[in-house]
């Protein structure tokens, strides 16, 4: 076996043993007599299976099998992966700074970031990468893409793409950066001297960027806020107190860590003068509004500080740390679980008290929930995630819309309709005109865009029903009759949702000039839950109930 893999291997599997603490003591027959039994398989396989192995692949698939039994967020990095780790802990990798996407088999910028190396040199969303550096990237997945694409800071790429309204391939040399993805992809006011941050992530320095922000905001006549923490994942503890304290005075406890290990028992306090301890404040939340995004939240709603609306947040209760290993890999870990300042404990799924037969991952039901109560002895409960004050409703998009969306065909006209123009207005002014609508709806004409209605979806199930009673004879002649005015309702969809698909259109078109920016200013204006935030914010009586505690 390779000597520096062997050893890569010994030192990777003590620097475990060494994480492992003098209380679990009695284990350490145990772990040694395991890691023998590995290195001694891993040894045999090297010297006697049949076929060339690649020690360090069957090392990482074993780590990885082992971590799945324990949580999904406990996770090892190979060296490999360094990209990966540095975008999880400091929001930053080294690349060309472009989404991109897998469009049937090729792989195309789905949006370059703007400032960032693709933008700058030149590419635009549609573009289909067919070389990278002389080499195809046919049969490539947009994975295997999206690692070629990033490297060290400072080296040059080359790509070939094929870009609508080009008759021939566009070159373009790119010179990768070190990438830091914004944690505030914007901030701004929405009328009515409501502001407006939109926090995307935790990563270092969130707290000031925000805090920033906010005074900005002041300066600009802000007198009530909308922080929007929808689909953002958490990040850093550090970084959601400070931002809490934003809004709150020093030495708040605004969550404690308990786990295992004493150094992971802390009680994570603010530790500066508030910036503004009397502005509205109104947080809002969805279903992937996780971790830290979960520790700001519940914060704020059990200081009856704000008030918050949306969906129920996902329910991570547990903290990592990510521990260096040699050979510049790493070790994100579980060590603890976080109580915001109610007592309260947000995690949702019970990783730690699996059936031994099923290892089935538990929620906690709602008759199981304990109640807590806030600063000023509002019930709040354990449910597994902060529960809004305001619930909001289900937006869900048309079948249509739907299927537009997946057959890539709004992404593919916002493209052509790029090639054909250089320029277009502000963002909130951008709208999609009646002559717009029906370029579409040509462009779409003799494309495949099939979908199922949720009444031809009933009509399936009635028919299989009829079939299985034997009553299917009786109903055949209605049924036909059924079908094709459904079918012909169907065609009138394009025109039933035109609002839905043309507001979709425009925020894609947007996309094109102003990027991750005026994606975000555009929709502002059509978002249901930014209305029900400025209206709670604007009616004082309203807001100052939800915040005081029901006799």
């Amino acid at each position: 076996m390779n000597h520096h893999i062997l050893k890569r291997i010994y030192c990777w599997i003590f620097l475990l043993l060494a994480l492992v603490p003098s209380a679990t003591a009695q284990n350490d027959f145990e772990i040694a007599k395991n890691v023998d039994i590995f290195i001694t398989i891993l040894k045999e396989l090297n010297a006697k299976y049949a076929d060339e192995i690649v020690p360090g692949d069957l090392t990482k698939t074993a780590i990885d099998a082992m971590l799945e039994k324990l949580d999904p967020y406990t996770v090892y990095y190979p060296e490999s992966q360094l990209e990966e780790y540095k975008l999880m802990t400091m929001g930053q990798y080294g690349g060309i700074g472009a989404l991109i996407q897998q469009h049937g088999s090729d792989v195309v910028i789905s949006e370059p970031y703007e400032g960032c190396p693709a933008q700058t040199a030149g590419l635009r969303a549609g573009d289909k990468i067919v070389k990278v550096n002389g080499q195809s990237t046919q049969g490539k997945s947009s994975s295997d893409v999206s690692d070629i694409l990033k490297g060290q800071p400072g080296t040059k790429i080359t790509l070939e793409v094929e870009r609508v309204g080009e008759k021939k391939p566009v070159v373009i040399n790119v010179t990768r950066k070190e990438i830091k993805l914004p944690n505030l992809p914007y901030y701004g006011l929405v009328g009515d001297n409501v502001g407006y941050i939109k926090l995307d992530q935790f990563t270092e320095n969130a707290g000031n960027e925000v805090k920033d922000a906010f005074l900005k905001l002041k300066e600009q006549g802000m007198k009530y806020l909308i922080l929007d923490l929808r689909n953002n994942g958490g990040g850093l503890l550090n970084e959601a107190v400070n931002i809490v304290n934003i809004f709150v005075d020093p030495n708040i406890t605004i969550a404690e860590t308990k786990g295992k290990v004493k150094e992971q028992q802390f009680s994570h306090k603010t530790r500066y003068p508030a910036v503004d301890k009397n502005i509205p404040v109104v947080v809002l939340v969805n279903e992937m509004s996780a971790s830290a995004s979960e520790i700001v939240t519940g914060s704020i709603q059990d200081l009856d500080r704000g008030v918050v609306v949306g969906k129920k947040t996902f329910g991570k209760g547990l903290v990592q740390n990510v521990i260096p290993l040699s050979y510049n890999s790493s070790l994100k870990i579980t060590v603890s679980k976080y109580y915001i300042p109610s007592g309260r404990c947000v995690q949702n799924i019970d990783y730690f008290n699996k059936d031994t037969l099923k290892a089935m991952k538990r929620t906690i039901p709602d008759s199981l929930a304990t109640a807590y109560k806030t600063k000023h002895g509002r019930t709040v409960y354990d449910k597994g995630g902060v529960e809004p004050d305001i619930l909001t409703k289900d937006t869900l998009s048309s079948n249509i819309l739907l299927s537009l969306v997946l057959n890539n065909l709004i992404f593919d006209f916002a493209n052509k309709y790029r090639a054909e123009h250089d320029s277009i207005v502000e963002p909130e002014d951008f709208v999609v005109d009646d002559a717009l609508y029906t370029d579409f709806c040509s462009y779409i004409k003799d494309k495949d865009y099939k979908y199922t209605t949720e009444t031809e979806e009933f009509m399936k199930d009635l028919k299989d029903a009829a079939e299985d009673e034997n009553l299917w004879k009786a109903i055949e002649k209605s049924f036909a009759e059924m079908e094709k005015a459904v079918a012909q309702d169907k065609e009138k969809d394009i025109e039933t949702y035109r609002d839905e698909i043309a507001k979709y259109i425009a925020n894609e078109i947007v996309v094109r000039y102003y990027y991750q920016k005026g994606r975000i200013r555009h929709s502002l204006q059509f978002d249901p839950e930014i209305k029900v935030a400025k209206e709670v914010l604007l009616d004082s009586d309203r807001y100052k109930r939800i915040l005081t505690p029901q006799k």
